[in-house]
This record gives structure tokens, C-alpha cells and sequence, in this order.
């Protein structure tokens, strides 16, 4: 490597990462910011967080509060839709994913098309802590397992016990878990962005555009065709929409 492109990755480097007390400095600077109503230094401070990897739910929530207040209903919307999607589930998360739904001129008519039970199940159950509880039960029922050899016969019951509930628990989590990366690999759903966007009957630009959506409305990406994604929304109705008008969640 040479000396040009050692200082260029240094540079690079030193730009990606935040040390845990400097992400949190920034954090309350953007909280700061946002108390005293300056939403654009606030909302400055929340994207550099998320670009340097430091986007947890509360920081994504705290986006998406901000791009609300600024009347930005469609990124608001992906910031809060992505605080649900990464385990966020305060009462103000809730109550402002109800206020920015409330919001959107989209009332979808029509019968809504029901998710099926898993996508419903993996939906309810955050995904960082089912992964969390397969891991430890695994590890914990194969760890009092191995314990279970080097101890006395008299004091190999309870190691016995603890190691069949830990390992019954696991079992669970892990479909759950394999539930989670099933549907993350199958469904995408996605947040529109545009004030208006024509969606159309094929993927071409001149092609017949049956109706509009608006800022704000989640659908699920079905598949792509150059510059567009063909699109259902939630009472079924389909159609293509061009690429940069939808966020994936």
C-alpha cells in the first residue's frame, strides 16, 4: 500500500467512526437543538449519526420525530417505520407512527390483503432480541451440558434440569429466529417518498398511470425492472412506480 493510499483509508476511516462519547455528545447536541426548535441542526446531527453506523431506534425515532415537524411526512414515516423494524417500542413511537398515518392523504379503499401469521408473528417480536435469546439459551444449554460431565452424581441433577429448560427455550427462538432472516430475505416493504407519484400499469415511462400515491404510504416491493419496482399496496392493487420515489424499510 502506498503512502498516498495509507493517509486516503486513514482519512476515510477516522470519518466513519465515532468513539461511544462522541456519538453521544452529538446525540444531545441534536436533542438540544431540537428542544429549542432549530430542526435543521437537529436533523443535521441525527443523519451524521446514522451515517457513521450510530443509528439505533432512538436516534432513528428522533428523525423521524424531527422530518415530521418539518412537514416531511414521507422521510419521517421511513425513520420511524425503520425505529419499529430495529425493536423500538416506546409509547412515543407508537403514537407518533399513528400521528404521521393520520397525515397521509392516502386512504387506501378497498379490502385490506391480511399478512399471513408469520409475517404477522415476526412483525410483533423484535428481531435483535429473539436472536439474542436463541443465542444464549444455546449456549447456555450446551455450556451446562458440558458442566454436567465433570460434576459428582450427586450433583449432577440440577445441571441436568437447567440444561433441558435452556435448550427447550432455544428451540422456539431458533424457528422464531429462522422466521426473522425468512421474511427479511421475502419482504420488503417500502416508504413512499414524493409529494405525488404516478404509479403505472408497466415499467415503462409512457406507459397508462391509473392512479397516484402519496408521501407517507408503506407497500411492499414485489420486483424491479430498470429505473422501476413493480409495487402492491395495502388493499392489493398493484402497479410500477420508478425506483428513487420508494425507500426500502
Amino acid at each position: 500500500m502506498s503512502a498516498l493510499t495509507a493517509i486516503l483509508a486513514a482519512t476515510l476511516l477516522g470519518q466513519s467512526y465515532y468513539t461511544p462519547e462522541e456519538a453521544q455528545e452529538l446525540f444531545s447536541q441534536a436533542n438540544e437543538a431540537y428542544s429549542r426548535e432549530d430542526y435543521v441542526t437537529a436533523r443535521e446531527g441525527y443523519e451524521k449519526l446514522i451515517s457513521h453506523g450510530q443509528g439505533g431506534p432512538d436516534v432513528l425515532y428522533n428523525l423521524g420525530t424531527t422530518y415530521l415537524a418539518q412537514g416531511e411526512l414521507g422521510r419521517a414515516m421511513l425513520a420511524l417505520e425503520r425505529a419499529w423494524k430495529q425493536g423500538g417500542r416506546a409509547p412515543d413511537l407508537e403514537a407518533n407512527l399513528a400521528l404521521a398515518r393520520a397525515q397521509q392523504k392516502d386512504k387506501v379503499e378497498g379490502t385490506v390483503v391480511e399478512e399471513d401469521f408469520l409475517t404477522r408473528v415476526v412483525k410483533a417480536t423484535p428481531g435483535e432480541r429473539v436472536g439474542w435469546l436463541f443465542l444464549g439459551s444455546w449456549v447456555a444449554g450446551f455450556g451446562l451440558l458440558l458442566l454436567f460431565r465433570f460434576l459428582t452424581p450427586g450433583h449432577r441433577s440440577w445441571a441436568a434440569v437447567l440444561a433441558v429448560l435452556a435448550l427447550i427455550v432455544a428451540l422456539p427462538a431458533g424457528a422464531l429466529l429462522s422466521a426473522h432472516v425468512w421474511v427479511a430475505r421475502t419482504l420488503r416493504e417500502a416508504v413512499v417518498l414524493p409529494k405525488v407519484m404516478e404509479v403505472r400499469e408497466f415499467p415503462k415511462e409512457g406507459a397508462k398511470a391509473p392512479f397516484q400515491i402519496h408521501e407517507g404510504l408503506k407497500v411492499r416491493v414485489l420486483e424491479e425492472a430498470g429505473r422501476y419496482v413493480r409495487i402492491r399496496l395495502p388493499n392489493g392493487l398493484e402497479g410500477w412506480a420508478e425506483r428513487e420515489g420508494v425507500a426500502e424499510i
